[in-house]
């Protein structure tokens, strides 16, 4: 069921602030202040800016020049005979649409050039500021709608400087001078003119509130679509596997429709805005010719001033009757930096600490800072009563605690195993080491220093940690690997040997600079993973977690990437989680989780003696003969 008929307001997901609503009233912030954080875009190009201005009185006064001459020619050369006057006429008036034509070219040029050097540095400072969001922001904001962001939205602002606020000025520049003019002229046909302007301004307010409202339903109808779109095609091997695309089309159908609708009401209040241009433009031109005919008759007006002002009058309401396009492009603009900066003003990440390097290990010191370290952890994610005090919510209701009360020490040097039913905590623990989360209670010490005290990018080069669920790139196989880092092709090759993967990479039609598909479609899932524990071995970090790493090779390439791994994690501190215990008979103690607290810890062989769950699991994965064969290999391997 999609997610408007589940929640029957057609909200998807993730509302996560003013950008999401688009009719919260937070959204009517004083539009000044947001085009004073638009301008701030374009500090770095005020000398462009300022010479596209600089050129719309020029554009005004040949504009305005070329009916004057028309009045010229006709009073004193055509209606005299005066041919060699004419000719000359005719010349200036040519030489003005050339002077024109090339104003325009350079005031469009220097505009478009000015409106997109803003929109790379809007949808770079957003792309920037999205990469420092928490993971609770991702959690809960469906990339659909990010794209929409930082895509759409972001033209949306550029087409202020084409066909917005910079049209208008240099409309407001020519509707001066000929306003001007066009008093000189004749006085009581200018006031025509102006007696139907009240109408015009009366409409353009009234709609001024319900096209806003429409552009910010659009923007929203079309961010829910892109969300939607987004999570379909991610999703589409799913979808054919359960046949459900017959559904999948139908929920997209309805969002579509929506979207629709919600378009045909913009461009409905956007055309009463031409259309009452329009008439009112018409009515004004027949007032004219009435009136001037008169004028005429009387002999107090002459033919050239009369085909002067109809030309006038044309260009007088041009701008005004095209007002709803640029109306409508302000409106856009307004909505789509209301949204823009409302996900610039997010919250990054807590890191900005400038954090303290990891505290010298002193012999003096009786007991030095372990490696690792949690103090009385208790953590909930976001919605499920996160930030209650433990051990329940306010009122009584209970929270759903992915960790509760755990404390536990990891030396320098030590490898560690986590084991535990699924949902027990194990890779909650490994997150909250690299920061991804806050806990809610206690604290997570690396080096003996919070982690809320470290600066992100120390901590995280500190921390490294492979995930199960593998994230490839578009690009090479190297590019995946280094991800951005400078290394020799030597190192790259030589780590990829030492975790089994060379042989793979190199029966590529390209070997190390073979492109990869997105998301690494191109490779099996094993393939992935090892190249995922070759790029975290290739990061070198002083502590390494290994989430389920090895869950999804064959039991010959498991052997050899535990083989590497044994001799890559010799003398650093790491921790390894996993579901398939012989992937842990290794390590130096073994932590068992279960429903997010520390229920066991100790070596392998002694766990296995004790009557405890961590025998448990393990005869529900070998069976009784496994425990007794256990305990003999370890033995064993002691000997």
């Amino acid at each position: 069921m999609s997610r408007t008929a589940r929640g029957g307001t057609g909200t998807s997901r993730g509302a996560s602030g003013p950008w999401d609503d688009p009719h919260d009233d937070r959204n009517r912030v004083y539009d000044a202040r947001l085009a004073s954080r638009v301008w701030a875009f374009t500090r770095p190009y005020r000398g462009a800016v300022a010479l596209s201005v600089a050129l719309f009185p020029l554009l005004a006064i040949v504009d305005i020049a070329q009916p004057y001459l028309v009045k010229v020619a006709i009073d004193a050369h055509i209606l005299k005979g005066d041919m060699s006057g004419l000719s000359r006429i005719a010349a200036l008036f040519l030489l003005t649409l050339t002077v024109q034509y090339a104003l325009r070219y350079a005031q469009i040029y220097l505009s478009t050039w000015t409106g997109q050097r803003v929109v790379h540095d809007i949808r770079a400072a957003l792309f920037a500021h999205v990469q420092t969001l928490p993971a609770a922001f991702f959690d809960r904001t469906p990339v659909g709608r990010l794209m929409t962001r930082i895509l759409g939205d972001v033209e949306a602002i550029g087409e202020v400087f084409t066909a917005g606020v910079v049209a208008i000025v240099g409309d407001v520049v020519t509707l001066a001078g000929i306003v001007t003019v066009m008093l000189l002229l004749h006085l009581r046909l200018t006031l025509v003119i102006f007696a139907v302007l009240p109408i015009l301004v009366t409409v353009a307010v009234g709609l001024r509130t319900p096209i806003r409202r429409a552009y910010q339903a659009v923007r929203a109808r079309l961010a829910h679509l892109n969300a939607e779109l987004q999570e379909t095609i991610s999703g589409m091997s799913v979808i054919q596997l359960f046949g459900r695309e017959g559904a999948r089309s139908g929920e997209l159908h309805v969002l579509s429709d929506e979207y629709r609708h919600t378009q045909f009401r913009r461009m409905s209040i956007e055309t009463t805005i031409y259309a009452v241009a329009e008439a009112v433009g018409a009515f004004v031109v027949a007032a004219i010719l009435w009136w001037g005919g008169r004028e005429i008759l009387a002999g107090t007006l002459t033919f050239g001033v009369l085909v002067a002002f109809m030309q006038y009058t044309q260009r007088f309401y041009l701008p005004i009757r095209d007002a709803s396009a640029k109306f409508s492009v302000m409106q856009a603009a307004t909505v789509a930096a209301e949204r823009v900066f409302a996900l610039l003003d997010t919250p990054s990440e807590v890191g900005g600490i400038a954090a303290p390097a990891p505290p010298e290990r002193s012999s003096a010191r009786p007991r030095p800072a372990p490696a690792i370290e949690l103090r009385d952890v208790w953590f909930a994610y976001p919605g499920a009563g996160a930030g209650a005090p433990p051990p329940d919510g306010p009122d009584g209701v209970a929270t759903v605690w992915a960790l509760r009360g755990v404390s536990l020490r990891v030396e320098t040097g030590e490898r560690i195993a986590i084991v535990g039913s699924t949902g027990a905590g194990k890779t909650t623990l490994a997150r909250l080491l690299t920061r991804v989360y806050d806990v809610q209670r206690g604290a997570v010490l690396v080096e003996g220093v919070d982690v809320r005290e470290w600066d992100l990018r120390a901590l995280r080069r500190h921390v490294g940690l492979v995930l199960q669920d593998v994230v490839l790139f578009a690009g090479t196989v190297e590019e995946n690997l280094v991800l951005g880092r400078t290394h020799p092709r030597a190192a790259v090759e030589d780590v990829a040997r030492r975790v089994h993967a060379d042989p793979f990479i190199r029966a590529l039609r390209a070997g190390y600079d073979a492109p990869l598909l997105e998301r690494g479609a191109n490779l099996s899932h094993g393939q992935r993973q090892l190249l995922s524990v070759a790029r975290a071995l290739l990061y070198n970090p002083p502590v390494l977690v290994l989430d389920e790493a090895t869950s999804s090779v064959d039991p010959e390439t498991e052997h050899l990437l535990q083989d590497a791994v044994d001799q890559l994690l010799t003398g650093r501190t790491s921790i390894v989680i996993a579901h398939r215990f012989s992937t842990i008979q290794r390590a130096d103690r073994v932590l068992v989780l279960q429903h997010g607290q520390l229920v066991d810890d100790g070596p392998h062989a002694e766990l296995l003696r004790r009557d405890g769950l961590y025998r448990t699991l393990w005869e529900l994965q070998f069976g009784a003969n496994g425990t007794a064969h256990g305990q003999a290999a370890d033995a064993t391997a002691r000997a």
